[in-house]
C-alpha cells in the first residue's frame, strides 16, 4: 500500500489546461453488475447510450468498487481512501447494530462520513467549481449531508439507501399514525403524473448542466437505479418480456426495463453536454457502487453476473467488479479497453491530476488511490501498484465476514469465521471455480501475510469470536 501512495505522491501534477477548465460529470449507478450492460456482454438488457459512451472513451475490464455494498464505495469515491481506513465497511443502517447470533460478531463501524475528511467536492469547491449532488447519498445523517461535504446543491441525497418507490410522489405509502419508518426522496416537488425517479433525477441533472454551463462544475449524478425495489415503466417491462429467450443469463424483464431507463439517462446527459458545447471540456465517468444483486425481489432473481461468481456483498468477483467508462477529452483514445486492475479509490487522485490540482496535503498523506492518468492516455501500460485490498467484516446473504487481496492475476480471500483461505488465478479462472490454496500453499501464505500487513496499516476493524456460539455452530 505504501508503494502505491508513494507512486501517486510522486506523480507530476498535470500542467494547467489551456482554455476553459474541465468539468466533471460522475454518473454512479446502484447495484449495477459488471455484466449488466451491453458493452460488458449483457444479453436481455439494451444499453445503446452506454455503447455510445464506450465508443468515445476507455472501458475498464478489471475495475472494482472499493466495497461490496454501497456506502463504503461511496465514501471511497469522496475521499480516495480504502473503506477500511475510514471505518465505513457496511451501509449506515447496519453499521451500529451488528448481529450477535452468528459465529463471529461483526464490529460496530462508522455510519457517517467524518467531516474531517476532505472530499473531492470540497477540493473542487475551493478551486471555484460549482458542485452538485443529485440522487442517492447514504453517507450519514443530516449533519453529514452533501451540503456539509462540499456540495453547493443537493437534490435528493439523504441518510437512506433506497427509495420507497420509483414512482411519484416518491414517498412511503403509510397512513397517519402507522408504525414504521416514513421514507421519501426530497427536493423533487411538483412531479408529473406517473413520473419515474430515474427520469426525474436526470431532469434535475440536465437542468444543472444548462444553468451552470458558463462556469466549471462537478456534477455527481448518483442514481438509485438499479437498486430494489425492482420497479419500472410498464411499456418497457412489456418490451423485455417479449424479448426473453431460453438460455439468456438475464431473465428479469422488470430489471431490464430499469436498465433501459438508466441508459436513457446517460443518453440525456450526453446530449445535454453536447448541446451546450461542453463535450470537449467535460470529463465523464460512469460506474457502479458494487456488483449486481443476485438475490430475489418479489420472488424473482434480480440479475446474474455471469461469468463472474456471486454478487453484491460477496468479495468474489461478482460482488466487487463493476463497469467503468472514463472519457477525458483530448486524452483518452476512443473505443479502447484497459485490462489493468483499478478501484474506486483511484478516482480522487485521478480527478486532481486531470484538473491540475494538488488537493489538501494532510489529507493526501492517507489517500490510498493512485492516479489513472497514464492508463487514460495509454490503456496498455501498467500502474506502479501490485495489490489492491478489500475488507468486509460483516454478514450478507452472499457471504460471511471476509477480506481479500488481488495481486495481478492472483486473488486470495480469507474468511474470518474459521480463518480459511481461498486462492484463485483470475487470468486462468475468472469465474473462481478452482481453489488453489491447498495446491499452492506458499503463494497463499505470501498473500495472506500481505493482507494482514495491510489490515494492520489501515487499522481495519475485525469481527470477534461469539462466546455463546460453539465452533461447530
Amino acid at each position: 500500500m505504501m508503494a502505491a501512495l508513494a507512486g501517486w505522491a510522486a506523480a507530476p501534477v498535470m500542467a494547467q489546461r489551456k482554455g476553459p477548465p474541465l468539468n466533471v460529470v460522475l454518473v454512479l449507478a446502484d447495484d449495477l453488475g459488471w455484466a449488466d450492460t451491453t458493452p460488458y456482454g449483457a444479453d436481455l438488457h439494451e444499453t445503446p447510450h452506454l455503447e455510445r459512451l464506450a465508443k468515445q472513451c476507455v472501458r475498464f475490464t478489471n475495475a472494482y468498487a472499493a466495497g461490496s455494498v454501497c456506502s463504503p464505495t461511496r465514501a471511497s469515491i469522496m475521499t480516495g481512501k480504502y473503506p477500511a481506513r475510514l471505518g465505513i465497511t457496511i451501509w449506515r443502517e447496519a453499521a451500529g447494530n451488528p448481529p450477535t447470533n452468528r459465529k463471529v460478531i461483526p464490529p460496530v463501524t462508522a455510519g457517517n462520513l467524518p467531516l474531517k475528511e476532505v472530499t473531492i467536492a470540497e477540493v473542487l469547491h475551493e478551486a471555484g467549481y460549482f458542485t452538485a449532488h443529485v440522487g442517492k447519498w447514504h453517507l450519514g445523517t443530516a449533519d453529514y449531508y452533501p451540503e456539509t461535504q462540499g456540495f453547493d446543491v443537493n437534490i435528493g441525497g439523504t441518510l437512506w439507501g433506497a427509495p420507497p418507490t420509483y414512482f411519484a410522489p416518491y414517498k412511503s405509502n403509510r397512513k397517519p399514525g402507522a408504525t414504521g419508518e416514513f421514507r421519501y426522496v426530497p427536493h423533487l416537488e411538483s412531479p408529473l403524473p406517473g413520473e419515474y425517479l430515474t427520469d426525474r433525477l436526470t431532469t434535475e441533472a440536465v437542468k444543472i448542466i444548462e444553468d451552470v454551463k458558463d462556469k466549471p462544475f462537478f456534477l455527481q449524478l448518483a442514481h438509485h437505479a438499479v437498486h430494489t425495489p425492482i420497479e419500472a415503466k410498464a411499456d418497457l417491462v412489456a418490451r423485455y418480456k417479449s424479448k426473453l429467450k431460453p438460455g439468456m443469463h438475464h431473465q428479469n424483464p422488470t430489471y431490464a426495463a430499469m436498465m433501459r431507463s438508466l441508459d436513457d439517462s446517460v443518453g440525456r446527459v450526453l446530449d445535454a453536454i453536447e448541446k451546450n458545447g461542453l463535450a470537449d471540456r467535460t470529463v465523464i465517468l460512469f460506474t457502479s457502487d458494487n456488483g449486481g444483486y443476485i438475490n430475489q425481489f418479489a420472488g424473482v432473481k434480480v440479475t446474474d453476473n455471469y461469468p463472474l461468481r456471486s454478487g453484491k456483498g460477496s468479495l468474489y468477483e461478482g460482488g466487487v467488479r463493476v463497469p467503468l467508462l472514463i472519457k477525458w477529452p483530448g486524452v483518452t483514445p476512443a473505443g479502447v479497453t484497459c485490462d489493468e486492475p483499478v478501484v474506486s479509490i483511484d478516482f480522487y487522485p485521478t480527478l486532481l491530476e486531470m484538473l491540475g490540482m494538488k488537493g489538501e496535503p494532510e489529507h493526501n498523506k492517507e489517500v490510498d488511490g493512485i492516479s489513472l492518468s497514464r492508463l487514460l492516455s495509454d490503456p496498455k501500460t501498467h500502474l506502479p501498484r501490485e495489490m489492491i485490498f478489500f475488507h468486509f467484516p460483516h454478514y450478507h446473504a452472499t457471504t460471511s465476514p471476509v477480506s481479500m487481496v488481488r495481486a495481478r492475476d492472483w486473488k486470495l480471500l480469507e474468511y474470518h469465521e474459521d480463518n480459511h483461505v481461498e486462492l484463485y488465478n483470475l487470468r486462468q479462472d475468472p469465474s473462481e471455480t478452482r481453489d488453489l490454496a491447498s495446491s499452492m500453499p506458499e503463494k497463499a501464505s505470501e498473500l495472506r501475510e500481505q493482507l494482514h500487513a495491510w489490515r494492520k496499516s489501515v487499522k481495519a476493524q475485525m469481527p470477534t469470536p461469539n462466546p455463546v456460539k460453539k465452533s461447530g455452530d
